[in-house]
């Protein structure tokens, strides 16, 4: 009877350390995973930033390079795409796509020297790019949560953990292809 005590004993010791182990590896993916989401959110105060200064800067534009319609219909196309996108990998798209149109847009804007003279054009790209640089600083913030949370949801043993409880890869938020490329600058025509 004492035997069978003693190992009642130690399997409950046992099932204790082994359930504090799993809590502990559960809430510190909890908490990963929480980071990531306020890392996410971050990176949508600075794309929201952004497309409320895109219709002042395409409206200021407008006014000089009125003939350049598809650079600004795919401006509003990429800023409908990111209002209306639900998931992070279809808001990370749309973001991606919106950066593509306004890099189009600034090469609009080199053809025309008075635009860029401009006081009002030149505190909204002042403003743009700021904002640029914010929304730089908080995708590098996002991606570091991601980082951090994937690498150990692929290690073991919290991968055994990650698994029991659905913890799904975390999608990082990736540069497009089109801006790897050198946008090209015509100065010879207006």
């Amino acid at each position: 009877m004492k035997k069978l005590g003693i190992v009642l004993g130690v399997l409950a010791l046992i099932s204790f350390i082994f359930a504090g182990w799993m809590m502990g590896y559960y809430n510190q993916f909890v908490n990963m995973d929480e980071g990531i989401k306020n890392a996410w959110a971050q990176v949508e105060n600075q794309l929201q930033r952004r497309s409320d200064l895109i219709p002042n800067l395409v409206n200021t534009v407008k006014g000089y390079a009125a003939h350049e319609k598809e650079v600004f219909t795919n401006i509003a196309d990429a800023r409908a795409k990111l209002a209306g996108a639900k998931s992070v990998g279809d808001k990370i798209d749309a973001a991606n796509e919106m950066t593509s149109a306004l890099s189009r847009l600034l090469v609009v804007v080199e053809r025309y020297p008075d635009l860029k003279a401009n006081e009002s054009f030149n505190r909204l790209m002042d403003e743009l790019s700021g904002t640029e640089n914010r929304l730089a600083v908080e995708r590098k913030r996002y991606n570091d949560q991601v980082l951090e949370y994937n690498q150990m949801r692929r290690r073991f043993p919290s991968n055994v953990i990650a698994g029991m409880f659905a913890f799904v890869e975390a999608t990082y938020f990736k540069v497009p292809e089109a801006a790897k490329e050198t946008p090209k600058v015509d100065f010879g025509t207006k």
